[in-house]
């Protein structure tokens, strides 16, 4: 298959797969695409939203709507690093047997990542980035394609262990879930007080999905819209000769290349969901806020004045 068919085919198995979540989930459209985004450009994501919001859901769906596995690992502040890894234990032989974690999937979600402690976090941290893990020195591979989607509480802070912003930075997308309308709660509201019971199809297989992956990274980008991303990216920090005032007012961080890098790679993936053959300035601008939004470091100062990261992302573009 040429990458020119590869290209409208992964359009409509996109829409396809949009109709199938719309099953179960109602509304989060905006969610919806950039976790599918994040996930066709080989990423993770970090979802953040008060309780209730249905993340669990929308990722159980998901998950079998891409013909994937998927495991939920509850972040508690007595979580181990073997709890979700695995651990090695003797069995009826007297021979060291390793048993697999949670962390054994396709599709990890990891539930309120803030809750646990640092050791625990960059356990999992370790396997995002090397989609491997060591365990009393043996090397295991993750099965492949691995997608890491973590939850965050913003209106609980007690009891919590922040990531550090390293780690964050290990995150392609930061996702904002907002309060569902009116119509939509209603709609939600229906749905789960009956007893009408859906089936999600699976419209993927694994192979498919690192197939489309690699199809993404081989879309041509011009030198004009990669420079255009590094200008975004290097106007956040303060320090830089191209930044304004506005920055240089309410951000003591800017974001690092990994920035730079994740624009142009969701780009890609934005360009070929819309079933064009290579990303432009509009494909950058359409998914800054999401990669951006937790990779800048605001100041006292925003913070008094009411100025979130959204207000200071927009005032670069």
């Amino acid at each position: 298959m040429s990458d020119v068919t590869a290209i409208h085919n992964l359009v409509q198995k996109r829409n396809e797969l949009k109709k199938e979540i719309a099953k179960i989930i109602v509304g989060q459209d905006a969610v919806v695409d950039q976790i599918l985004l994040c996930i066709f450009s080989g990423g993770h994501a970090l979802l953040i939203g008060v309780p209730g919001l249905a993340k669990t859901l929308m990722i159980n769906t998901l998950s079998q709507a891409l013909g994937l596995d998927f495991k939920r690992i509850q972040f508690t502040p007595d979580l181990m690093p073997s709890d979700i890894l695995g651990s090695e234990i003797l069995d009826e032989n007297r021979n060291f047997k390793f048993i697999k974690g949670p962390i054994f999937s396709n599709i990890i979600l990891a539930d309120e990542i803030n809750r646990t402690p640092p050791k625990t976090q960059a356990a999992l941290l370790e396997a995002m980035q090397e989609r491997s893990v060591t365990i009393a020195g043996q090397h295991h591979k993750l099965d492949l394609p691995y997608f890491v989607l973590a939850t965050q509480n913003p209106i609980e802070q007690e009891g919590t262990y922040p990531l550090p912003e390293a780690q964050l930075d290990r995150f392609m997308f930061a996702i904002k879930l907002e309060y569902p309308t009116f119509e939509e709660e209603v709609q939600v509201v229906k749905r789960t007080t009956s007893d009408a019971k859906t089936v999600i199809n699976p419209l993927f297989t694994a192979q498919e999905i690192i197939d489309f992956q690699h199809l993404i990274r081989r879309i041509p980008v011009a030198d004009n819209v990669i420079e255009y991303a590094v200008t975004l990216v290097s106007k956040t920090r303060p320090d830089n000769a191209l930044t304004n005032d506005f920055v240089k007012n309410y951000l003591d961080w800017g974001a690092g290349p990994r920035a730079s890098q994740n624009l142009i790679l969701a780009a890609k993936a934005h360009a070929a969901f819309n079933g064009k053959f290579s990303p432009d300035i509009e494909d950058v601008q359409a998914v800054a806020t999401g990669i951006l939004r937790h990779r800048i470091i605001k100041n006292y100062k925003a913070d008094a004045e009411g100025i979130t990261e959204e207000v200071i992302i927009k005032k670069l573009m």
